[in-house]
């Protein structure tokens, strides 16, 4: 105890600086009062210490005098208690020197030293109790202040200390740790105030707001340079999970609008230069042409960054050759400290700028790309159109303009590097002279072979980009028509077809995933092999001497070359991408785009397609359409067509949300909301194109009332090749061939209303317009002022309908064979007319939930489009858990660990062993340089097999969740298609999809190289200058715990001015932040922007298949603004993301130059005879790369985080329920089964889902075999959720279905489905051949192809095509007309001649006449057949044996 108590007496009493006595300080520290004696400003301490024990002790008193005092569970009370553990048995130690000098008086000091020791233990109990406390928030704030304040003092007097005496006392290094700790005690206390102090926050937050956020470019000079401008963001971010309203707008000289102007101008330019002759290249160009500046900018950047890494070998060559010198020269050390203090915050501040700035660049151009292809989509020509489908234009943006985010960054660092390379070299040569030049030539040859390597990488991944484009393009089309596959249970068929694409492109993936391994030995090898001839070199010919100036500095710069080395290969790869994207979209924006030259039309125009094409969003908005709402007239425009009923049965009235497509709402619903968007419109011209097709008799009537008041010219086609008049010009054109216009312009007039009773408000809406009706629905003609009947794409006559009758030829035939096909109504008239018209008023007085209604809403009004589902907050290591579980990647997670960490290992053995051999005189230079080229050599082996294992836990993960996501997508039941966007599910399969190829196993191997390669450069300086250990564990205390940023201590002073403690006090508490400070908001701004892009893609493909609605309206403008909006969206994340990267590297950067700095220090302080200069080299070498080592550790382990936010997301779409199994072995029907085709309803009740209401209601009914049923009713009565429920789309709530004596619940989806025949409403062709849409599964021959086509009256216009059944089908059958993809449809169920078929509006998109020829057909071939048709139209089910009547959910039978 004798000699412990003179150790802690000794450091202080035997001091140079403490020499006199002092009044007052007598007893205590011998010498005068001097404040630099280290025993003064330690009692100082001591005395600040009391002031804050007697303020701790009073608090408490008063707090429990006034019950205060509150009870509260810490959380993390097991570190405080190691901490109060830490505490006391330091105060033990201090109060057990303490009495055993007041027993024994053998102080060192004076009598009172026994009081020192006591007091300090005094000191330490109180700080152990002050950590057990849970107490109020004043007593709280004081103990974190005083834990701060302790720590601080004690941390500046060692640290000058060991600047004096170059050394510690061993006693005082553990109190120092416990310091340490206590500090981060008190930035707990200071976290946990946070979350009672959220609403002060939010308060001060929004006046941060108000100060820096509302734009960068006003941010200050400091605020630009240290990233603090995004503070109020982060600190929101880890005060709660961020929402999309949380993340503020883009700044304006970053908007959207203003990069595409500034690109169409240049465009514009460089097409007027240039003219119709020089017009490659004109995207790039143009690009250049806005962005040159502001690059030029980024390239200086750039070259200081480049320069100042050249520099670094330099700096270690003058800090070996000064270790070496042998008198002390401490001034000299000092300005090599400068340098290096200089060199590495250039490189920081310039590598920051350039990485920011050139994807900030890189944002713009993307930006002005992506609006640039809207833009011209909406110009495109028809042939344009046919040139680039609706997934082109999306793959434009989404693939091609998405690219060039990284564009800039990319083509800077391809340059850059080559400099650095260059330089390096010199560097080389400077240092090691002639001897570099034998390593010059491995250097060129590992050059040339990475070209090769590169090219093999290119071409695989070229492969891989071709593959990706068609799976994702088929996934697209397979989930639009989702329900017609499952309809005809294609499931399985479609799925292998993926399957097949996704297994070429996991070929091709698997290639170039196994081709790196061999790049990253070559890279690891090639210092290797380097190095080793330039020793040789050096040796052979004297050079420059194998010291350790020399060989440390060879490694520095070799370490500096192998960057151009192995990121040259990858960037130019890239840049050739980025050309073919360039390339790519310079091809489609040159593209024709649509003249309009060929009409004038004086008047507003609203339009009305054949094919409903509606929005996602709500019904109000797709009938507003951007207009501003006018209730009264709005009112007028949904009786008028006749949605009011429809709209009164939903819960959320017309704010009801439309899925995608209108995929929850019904055909006729779809239609009646298009054509009140035209009403609403309130045009001077109508053109409709059968707009009436898609609903109920008594609804077209309605409908068509509106032409009591309207001058009517009405376009009749008597063939399928004009079914494409849809565009407005074309229409336009085929009304002025019988109007010549005066001065080559058409003048519009209208006609005063030919009929006194106006009783509908929508009539007087639209009583002074003109219409153009394209229809095939015969009964309206007669009503028509002027008809224009066309055959073979021309107008073969004109006029009115009874002057048409008169003149005989095709019109008569037309209106004939309509008559014909309802000879037998007068029948029904007069057998059930009574029924028939009492069943008509009291449906069309009734509210009808339609299946969508019910699918969409629920009691509690839940909306059918939900917003994405997205993980808040941090969820810990869980995905990473998920993506090795999954992937069963265990053992190669394990080996990829084991083979890195034998690397590392090897690695810093190889440099020990140069630092050792050096200095062993009689070695020789062969048993140097091949010692070190064999464990270099080994060390680059395991690294080959860390990236071999690394590529195969990727290609496992990414194996097993595409194989789980394609499974649970085709598995999902139809509710699942109909609620989620098609862009989510997209964005899975595609971003998210390539996240897990590519950047996840690289990220994983990264982060455990980053980790154990910071490990070994520690302890590599460590080993020689012990001391950087204390500045690097609270370097990395900090980059772990402490994030603190100059704006919010300008903010804590400037309210300590103004006497607002409690608020600066707050401010601190938010300035200072665990490292969740920045992954919190990281994280979320990563998981927002995965649901900001699909948006903007969906818009895209949205816009494409409206594009005529919206020129016709007018609309393009609103159109594009709100693109505009979406991409600054999408932007803004991406921006955003980048800058909290940064200010994170940033501060990381600076912590550990901090540690960089503290190892140069020790190096100058060392006595010469203490280290060798070899262990001094070491130290150094790998001193700065401590820097680079931990950003890219911490990058890496950021963005492994930020990646594994994809596996969140593709795991949700792994996990959806799933629909009954498609086979049930145990109870399969019989092979013959449906032998009868009889049709059993049982009390069937249909619900969508367990809390909404019954849509069908207690059906019973039989349909007989071999007999025809129409199923008639409203639109939205049940129809369709009958036939859902037949094909079990939906599953029954109660009651049962049998066919044929056997429950269709019983047994699997694809032994009922397949043994059902329909013709959806909705024809549905696929991109292949005739052939392969008529029998996708290759079940029938040639010459029952042909024989269906036949019955079908296709075969004529199939025989005249050069391939005949090879022809093509384009996306979604495209280049055929609606009618004849019906009857494509009509030939399908021809082939199968199942026991039953069920028509859904069949016939809605053709003619009478040919509606009379199918009907005929289908009663020849289906006469033994149990046949339901679904119709709008009564002639449709005229010559039923029954008609099932549906209204409200219920039945009504009548048999005929």
């Amino acid at each position: 105890m004798a000699s412990f108590r003179t150790l802690l007496v000794r450091k202080y009493a035997n001091s140079k600086y403490c020499d006199g006595y002092a009044e007052g300080f007598t007893l205590i520290c011998e010498g005068k009062l001097d404040f630099g004696s280290f025993c003064i400003q330690r009692t100082i301490i001591d005395f600040i210490n009391l002031v804050f024990l007697f303020v701790f002790y009073l608090l408490l008193y008063v707090c429990s005098v006034i019950k205060q005092q509150r009870s509260v569970v810490n959380r993390r009370d097991r570190i405080s208690i190691v901490v109060s553990i830490c505490c006391a048995l330091i105060s033990v130690l201090y109060l057990s020197v303490g009495l055993w000098n007041l027993i024994a008086r053998n102080g060192g000091f004076h009598s009172l030293s026994w009081l020192i020791e006591l007091i300090r233990g005094l000191i330490w109990i109180s700080l152990s109790v002050s950590l057990l406390v849970h107490t109020s928030q004043p007593v709280k704030i004081l103990i974190s202040v005083w834990w701060v304040s302790f720590t601080l003092l004690v941390s500046i007097l060692h640290i000058e200390v060991l600047y004096r005496t170059h050394r510690i006392e061993i006693f005082d290094i553990f109190p120092w740790l416990v310091n340490i700790l206590l500090l981060f005690s008190a930035f707990r206390n200071f976290s946990d105030l946070d979350t009672k102090h959220e609403s002060l926050s939010e308060s001060l937050l929004e006046e941060k707001e108000e100060k820096d956020q509302i734009e960068v470019c006003e941010a200050n000079f400091f605020s630009k340079l240290s990233f603090s401008w995004i503070n109020p963001l982060l600190s929101r971010g880890y005060l709660r999970p961020l929402a999309l309203e949380d993340i503020p707008s883009i700044s304006a000289e970053d908007e959207s609008n203003l990069a595409y102007q500034k690109f169409a101008n240049a465009w514009e330019s460089l097409i007027i230069e240039g003219g119709s002759s020089d017009r490659n290249n004109l995207v790039l160009r143009a690009i250049t042409k806005v962005y040159f500046m502001e690059n030029m900018i980024i390239a200086v950047c750039a070259v200081l960054r480049t320069i100042a890494v050249a520099a670094l070998p330099l700096l270690l060559y003058a800090f070996v050759n000064y270790s070496n010198q042998e008198e002390e020269n401490l001034q000299k050390g000092i300005v090599l400290l400068g340098c290096l203090v200089v060199s590495k915050v250039v490189e920081s501040l310039s590598q920051r700028y350039w990485y920011f700035s050139s994807r900030r660049s890189g944002m713009r151009m993307r930006s002005a790309l992506m609006v640039a292809v809207y833009q011209k989509q909406l110009k495109l020509s028809s042939s344009g159109r046919q040139r680039h489908s609706t997934g082109d234009i999306v793959n434009y943006i989404a693939v091609d303009a998405y690219r060039m985010g990284e564009f800039p960054w990319w083509f800077h660092s391809t340059w850059s590097l080559v400099l650095q390379l260059f330089m390096s070299i010199g560097v080389l040569f400077s240092v090691v002279g002639f001897g570099a030049i034998l390593g010059t030539v491995p250097l060129a040859i590992c050059g040339f072979l990475n070209t090769p390597f590169a090219k093999i990488i290119q071409k695989c991944q070229s492969e891989f980009m071709i593959s990706q484009d068609e799976r994702l393009r088929a996934i697209s089309e397979i989930l639009n028509n989702m329900k017609i596959i499952k309809l005809q249970s294609w499931e399985e068929k479609f799925k292998s077809s993926i399957e097949s694409l996704r297994g070429n492109e996991f070929k091709w993936l698997s290639k170039q995933q196994f081709l790196r391994p061999y790049g990253t030995f070559l890279y690891w090898i090639s210092p290797t092999i380097v190095s080793s001839i330039v020793f040789l070199g050096c040796a052979l010919f004297g050079s420059a001497p194998m010291n350790a100036g020399t060989v440390f500095t060879v490694l520095a710069t070799l370490r500096s070359m192998s960057e151009p080395v192995r990121m040259l290969p990858e960037a130019l790869s890239i840049l050739i991408q980025v050309k073919v994207s360039f390339d790519r979209i310079n091809t489609f924006l040159l593209d024709d785009e649509l003249r309009n030259d060929e009409v004038s039309v004086f008047g507003s125009i609203a339009y009305v397609s054949q094919v409903s094409w509606i929005q996602s969003g709500t019904i109000r908005n797709n009938i507003l359409y951007g207009n501003p709402m006018d209730a009264d007239k709005y009112d007028k425009a949904i009786k008028a067509c006749a949605l009011d009923k429809d709209i009164n049965c939903f819960d959320h009235g017309d704010l009801t949300e439309i899925g995608q497509r209108g995929i929850n709402m019904s055909g006729g619903q779809k239609q009646r909301i298009q054509l009140a968007r035209a009403v609403y419109d309130d045009a001077d011209v109508y053109l409709l194109d059968d707009p009436f097709s898609a609903v109920d008799a008594h609804t077209a009537s309605v409908l068509f009332n509106v032409r009591k008041l309207l001058h009517l010219v009405l376009a009749l086609e008597l063939s399928q090749s004009l079914l494409f008049l849809s565009h407005c010009s074309v229409m336009l054109s085929l009304f002025l061939q019988f109007n010549p216009p005066y001065n080559h312009h058409l003048y519009f007039h209208s006609l005063l209303p030919t009929t006194e009773s106006v009783l509908d408000c929508v009539m007087t809406a639209l009583e002074k317009k003109t219409v153009i009706l394209v229809t095939h629905q015969v009964e309206f003609l007669s009503q028509v002022d002027r008809i224009l009947v066309m055959d073979g794409g021309q107008i073969t006559q004109s006029g009115s309908y009874e002057e048409l009758l008169m003149a005989g030829t095709a019109f008569e035939q037309l209106v004939n064979a309509h008559r014909d096909s309802i000879t037998a109504l007068g029948t029904l008239n007069g057998d059930g007319g009574g029924e028939s018209q009492e069943t008509a008023a009291e449906m069309s007085n009734r509210c009808y939930p339609t299946k969508q209604i019910s699918e969409g809403e629920s009691p509690s009004g839940i909306q059918l489009t939900q917003d994405e589902e997205i993980e808040i907050g941090e969820v810990g290591w869980k995905p990473f858990m998920d993506y090795v579980s999954i992937s069963k990647g265990f053992l190669y997670l394990s080996l990829i660990i084991l083979a890195q960490s034998m690397f590392s290992v090897l690695r810093v053995a190889s440099s020990y062993w140069l630092a050792f051999a050096i200095q062993i005189p009689n070695i020789t230079s062969s048993m140097l340089i091949g010692v070190y080229s064999g464990i270099a050599t080994l060390s680059a082996v395991f690294v080959f097999f860390r990236s071999h294992y690394g590529a195969h836990l990727g290609l496992k993960a990414s194996k097993a969740f595409s194989s789980g996501l394609i499974n649970s997508i085709f598995r999902a039941p139809m509710f699942f298609f109909d609620s989620t966007p098609v862009g989510r599910i997209l964005t899975r399969a595609s971003s998210d999809m390539s996240i897990l190829d590519f950047d996840i196993p690289f990220s994983i191997v990264f982060v455990a190289a980053g980790a154990t390669d910071f490990i070994a450069t520690i302890g590599a300086m460590a080993f020689i200058t012990w001391q950087v250990l204390i500045v690097a564990v609270l370097a990395m205390v900090a980059v772990n715990y402490i994030q603190v940023d100059a704006f919010s201590f300008h903010l804590i002073f400037s309210n300590l001015i103004h006497c607002q403690g409690e608020r600066a006090f707050h401010l601190t508490s938010l300035s200072i932040k665990p490292q969740r400070y920045y992954m919190s908001s990281a994280r979320e701004l990563i998981r927002i922007n995965g649901t900001t892009k699909a948006p903007v893609m969906n818009y895209a493909a949205e816009t494409s298949l409206g594009v005529v609605t919206i020129r016709a309206f007018n609309m393009v403008d609103r159109f594009f603004r709100n693109n505009l909006k979406l991409v600054n969206t999408d932007a803004t994340l991406f921006f955003l993301s980048n800058a909290a990267m940064e200010w994170l590297v940033l501060r990381i950067e600076t912590l550990q130059n901090l540690t960089v700095f503290t190892a140069a220090f020790f190096v100058l302080l060392l006595p010469k005879n203490q280290a060798r200069p070899g262990l001094v080299g070491l130290s150094l070498s790998y001193a700065l790369s401590l820097t680079s080592t931990q950003i890219f550790a911490s990058r890496w382990y950021c963005n492994l985080l930020n990646y594994l936010i994809s596996v969140e997301r593709i795991k949700q779409f792994m996990n959806i329920p799933e629909e009954p199994p498609a086979i049930i072995e145990d109870n399969r029907p019989p092979s013959s089964w449906p032998y009868k085709g009889r049709i059993e309803l049982q009390e069937l009740k249909i619900r969508y889902r367990s809390n909404a209401p019954l849509v069908l209601k207690g059906i019973t009914c039989t349909f007989l075999e071999g007999t025809r049923v129409g199923v008639v009713g409203r639109t939205g009565s049940g129809k369709t959720t009958l036939i859902s429920a037949l094909f079990r789309l939906v599953e029954p709530s109660s009651g049962r279905i049998l066919i044929d004596g056997l429950d269709i619940c019983s047994m699997g989806l694809k032994d009922l489905r397949m043994k059902l025949s329909i013709i959806p409403q909705e024809p549905t062709l696929f991109r292949g051949s005739i052939r392969t849409n008529l029998d996708p599964l290759g079940l029938y021959s040639d010459d029952e192809i042909w024989k269906a086509l036949e019955k079908c009256q296709l075969k004529t216009t199939i025989s005249a095509l050069p391939n005949k059944l090879d022809s093509s089908v384009s996306d979604e059958g495209e280049n055929w007309s609606v009618g004849q993809r019906q009857l494509f449809c009509l030939g399908r169920v021809l082939l199968k001649r199942n026991r039953i078929l069920v028509l859904d509006e069949a016939t809605a998109s053709i003619d009478s006449a040919t509606d009379a020829i199918l009907q005929r057909i289908i009663r020849e071939e289906f006469s033994n057949c149990t046949v339901i048709t679904v119709a709008h139209r009564v002639p449709t089910v005229i010559d039923s044996d029954m008609v099932m009547v549906l209204s409200y959910g219920k039945a009504l039978l009548s048999y005929f």
